[in-house]
């Protein structure tokens, strides 16, 4: 059945309005729903449609919070459609909802007039008072103004499954896949791919496989019937134009992974990943625990501060030593990272961001741990400190992260966050023969009675990165450890004037990435004019879509920042060229402070930390705002989202 009522659009190029450009789509449900597996397995028939696309996984923080209450909701949001797709979108169009509880949560994200398909079998009373509702939405008119689709989903389920001789609770663990057929059949989409999946994932178990696959099959037929054809709208969208190339869909994790294993390939040595699983840094450790073939070792610790002293002691022993955590893990591994930075030796340090202090919001995302990367460690001790922007993005900064720390013998750490750990897009594969080697630091050939410190701690000039020497190479025996060495010789050393000229050191040598890295380019827009937004992480796809939607008459420019430490030597210059700087961020001012500690930079801090991405309207509406506004507002600050 369908309640129908008039629809209302926004016609931003955000994923607001349906078109078919673009559509958004959220699965909401239990977390025992397979809300994450539907959504997954819908973003994989739409790539193989040629459709672009982007993904918001959002997952509740309790491992299993009481079903059908609003603690224990997961949701998963695609932004598909032929124009460029940098965000999962502002405002679902459709919404496929499991639960009342699903609904409640979601209803306030949703597009005016949006369509939303509602499991009525959830809708009891019990459920209801779960929910925190004191009447059924759908008698209450909460959901005037959207288009209703009311369906008996888990009644569908069971009919569908009944020959499989399942039992009810198993039977109904296939309501996603019902549902699934539902929407492929909404989005004329081919099953082909769904079934061959449910296929191999199932392999072993028959019974399981062939109750999925009929439920996929039935909720398809469901959609071609007489009654829901002229209430269930079929969604176009067109197909994307993308370069000639070969593209899979890929998540952050996985980038990541890959390129950590593909900067071990490029400096022909083996990469050793150390970690201790905690969300949502976790399916790093679970991705390359897959590449073994590839050069890469795991080891998952007892603890973080294990797990970083594993690393620094395999890139000891000539291997790349990596290691991987949250901003809590990260917090414990700081004293290791300050002997890394002490010994100097390669270390990568991935940090993928959630909210708050402490435990905070595991499952959601934030860019809260910019100050801990750049200052957070006991006495001057800076290390480089890159971010990655994109899911994709996360291959060409994990070898970036590598090629600094061999080419300075340093500590670097990279950040990415939960929502691109776990988001996905299309990714067109590299070619690897076009990607630079990366050059490993060797120890020149020591001469006949040469004191060994001379080759150990010869510094190039232009890096300060000393040669990587590790247990074993002939003659090359050395001293190494925490305690302030020589600069020349590596023994102990407590002379005031060696300490300061080591200190002097560790900050040059993190001074001079900056001769190797980029000049920072303008994303979009002119190189001076009014405003120019200012971003780094994962806040990319919002900014670069808000920034587009001005005209360009404004001159409002997008500069996004990849290297936050050191920061590119023109960045001081670009920003000059614009009469006013705005930083939106999901924190409450990070990156407008390092640009005023750094460049003595004044900003207009937009500021978000309620553990959601940036949407791209909320961008749009504050650069009209300025625009409008008089010259004199550049020293606002800290103004929330």
């Amino acid at each position: 059945m369908m309640r129908a009522s008039r629809s209302r659009g926004c016609s931003m190029d955000d994923g607001s309005s349906m078109d078919s450009q673009s559509v958004v789509i959220r699965f909401a449900g239990d977390s025992g729903d397979g809300v994450q597996l539907m959504g997954t397995q819908f973003v994989a028939a739409a790539a193989l449609a040629g459709n672009d696309f982007a993904t918001f996984p959002d997952f509740p923080a309790e491992i299993r919070a009481p079903a059908g209450t609003t603690f224990g909701v997961s949701a998963y949001q695609i932004h598909l459609g032929a124009r460029p797709i940098t965000t999962a979108g502002d405002a679902p169009h459709v919404l496929v909802a499991f639960n009342p509880a699903a609904l409640k949560v979601n209803l306030p994200l949703l597009a005016d007039g949006a369509l939303i398909v509602l499991n009525i079998d959830s809708f009891t009373s019990r459920n209801l008072a779960k929910a925190g509702y004191e009447k059924d939405p759908r008698q209450s008119g909460v959901l005037d103004g959207y288009q209703i689709i009311e369906v008996d989903i888990t009644k569908h389920t069971l009919e569908a499954t009944a020959a499989y001789g399942l039992s009810k609770s198993d039977a109904g663990r296939c309501k996603n896949f019902w549902a699934l057929g539902l929407v492929q059949w909404m989005f004329n989409r081919d099953s082909s791919a769904i079934e061959s999946w449910i296929n191999g994932k199932f392999a072993k178990d028959a019974t399981t496989r062939d109750a999925n696959l009929a439920a996929l099959r039935a909720g398809h037929a469901y959609g071609e019937t007489a009654e829901l054809t002229a209430a269930l709208p079929h969604v176009a969208t067109d197909t994307a134009q993308f370069p000639p190339g070969e593209y899979r869909g890929v998540r952050g994790g996985e980038a990541l992974a890959l390129g950590l294993a593909a900067a071990g390939e490029l400096a022909d040595r083996a990469v050793v990943f150390c970690s201790y699983p905690i969300t949502p840094a976790s399916p790093l450790l679970h991705q390359l625990a897959r590449y073994g073939e590839l050069g890469v070792g795991v080891f998952q610790a007892e603890d973080e501060i294990a797990a970083v002293c594993a690393a620094i002691g395999a890139s000891y022993g000539g291997a790349i030593g990596v290691t991987s955590s949250s901003g809590p893990g990260i917090a414990l591994k700081t004293e290791a990272i300050g002997l890394a930075i002490n010994a100097e030796l390669p270390l990568v340090v991935v940090n993928s961001q959630r909210g708050g202090p402490s435990t905070g919001l595991p499952t959601k995302t934030e860019q809260s741990d910019l100050y801990l990367a750049v200052y957070g460690r006991n006495a001057d001790a800076p290390v480089p400190v890159l971010a990655a922007r994109s899911p994709s993005d996360c291959f060409e900064v994990a070898i970036e992260a590598v090629r600094i720390a061999l080419r300075h013998m340093t500590p670097v750490i990279l950040l990415t966050d939960g929502y691109l750990a776990n988001a996905a897009e299309p990714w067109r594969l590299p070619n690897m023969d076009e990607i630079p080697r990366i050059t490993v630091n060797k120890p020149a050939e020591r001469k006949p009675g040469q004191d060994v410190s001379a080759v150990i701690f010869d510094r190039d000039p232009e890096t300060l990165g000393r040669p990587w020497v590790s247990p074993g190479m002939p003659n090359l025996m050395y001293r190494i450890g925490g305690i302030e060495k020589d600069i020349r010789t590596g023994n102990i050393s407590y002379d005031a004037q060696n300490h300061q000229a080591m200190t002097d050191m560790r900050a040059a040598k993190v001074a001079a990435v900056a001769k190797f890295i980029p000049l920072q380019k303008v994303e979009v827009g002119p190189e001076r004019g009014s405003i120019a937004v200012v971003g780094w992480g994962s806040t990319y796809g919002a900014i670069y879509q808000a920034v587009r939607a001005i005209p360009a008459k404004e001159r409002v420019s997008h500069i996004h920042l990849r290297h936050l430490s050191p920061l590119p030597s023109n960045l001081g210059d670009l920003l000059a060229g614009f009469d006013r700087i705005l930083v939106p961020e999901m924190n409450m001012g990070q990156l407008a402070t390092l640009l005023r500690d750094k460049l003595g930079v004044e900003t207009i801090q937009f500021n978000k930390v309620t553990g959601q991405p940036f949407m791209i309207n909320e961008l749009v509406q504050k650069i009209r705002s300025l625009l409008t506004a008089k010259p004199a507002v550049r020293a606002v600050r800290g103004e929330r989202a």
